[in-house]
């Protein structure tokens, strides 16, 4: 009489174990990653060119908008220097949401077909998003050179808030994605916080301009924190970090992320089904 054994796949539960199960399957993740970036520049006639003209075009809008017309202060920086600096960071993150957001329903057919740790996929969708941040970055580069402006020794920390705006963009992406499986609609509301939020967030303007008294609950943005740091980080002089601000968001990014990924887990069971 033979002994037969059932061999059961169950989605990692916990943290540590989800770190573990990502790097069990780490090949994957590279794979994807450069898969993502291959998939994003096929049969497009501009290619990269294009992580280079949006933001180039919105840089020019937002410096005639709020430089030109309404006079905002740049605190002694060239204004197209102040909003690059800005929209370095914000698209950096945009790319990120925008990317996780519907990573699970894109890959469909890869989840109903095999197992494999399903957190997988919104993660490989940060590489493509690092791509086009260090083509923004090279365009920013040019605009220092050519208004002669040099950026302060603290641009060496730049990789923290690059870190953390990763943290912001991913985290909330989880949530989104998990939510899109079942519920459709949240794939539009990834646009209104795109667009909204564009808004909301000193991507145009310094968020000096912004009375100390409501200085504390703007920075709930989490994005606050995050273009305040890339531009202390990338202009120095008279920009500075409001410190209770940046802790803030912070905590907040670091919220969504670990609530992010415990949702994620919970719901990765039933991916299938609703796909």
């Amino acid at each position: 009489m033979s002994n037969q054994y059932d061999l059961i796949i169950e989605p990692g539960k916990g943290l540590k174990k989800s770190w573990t199960e990502l790097w069990e399957y780490r090949e994957l993740l590279y794979f994807l990653a450069w898969k993502s970036i291959i998939v994003r520049y096929k049969q497009t006639v501009l290619g990269i060119l294009w992580s280079l003209i949006r933001p180039f075009l919105t840089m020019i809008v937002f410096t005639v908008i709020f430089g030109n017309i309404a006079k905002l202060p740049s605190s002694g920086v060239p204004y197209p220097i102040m909003v690059f600096s800005g929209l370095l960071a914000w698209q950096f993150f945009t790319s990120i949401l925008s990317s996780s957001s519907g990573s699970i329903v894109g890959s469909s057919g890869m989840i109903s077909k095999i197992y494999f740790p399903r957190l997988i996929i919104p993660m490989s969708t940060v590489a493509i998003s690092l791509v086009d941040f260090f083509i923004s970055f090279f365009m920013l580069a040019i605009l220092m050179v050519w208004f002669k402006f040099v950026p302060p020794v603290q641009i060496l920390l730049l990789p923290v808030f690059v870190a953390l705006a990763v943290i912001t963009g991913l985290g909330i992406g989880l949530w989104l994605t998990s939510l899109n499986v079942k519920y459709r609609d949240f794939q539009q509301i990834v646009p209104f916080i795109v667009q909204f939020g564009l808004y909301l967030s000193p991507v145009g303007f310094s968020s000096s301009i912004v009375p100390q008294q409501w200085r504390f609950l703007y920075s709930l943005n989490p994005m606050v924190g995050v273009i305040d740091g890339f531009r202390w980080a990338l202009l120095g002089g008279d920009y500075h970090i409001y410190i209770p601000g940046f802790l803030a968001s912070i905590f907040i990014a670091i919220f969504f992320l670990i609530t992010g990924i415990k949702y994620f887990k919970k719901t990765e069971r039933l991916f299938a089904d609703y796909i």
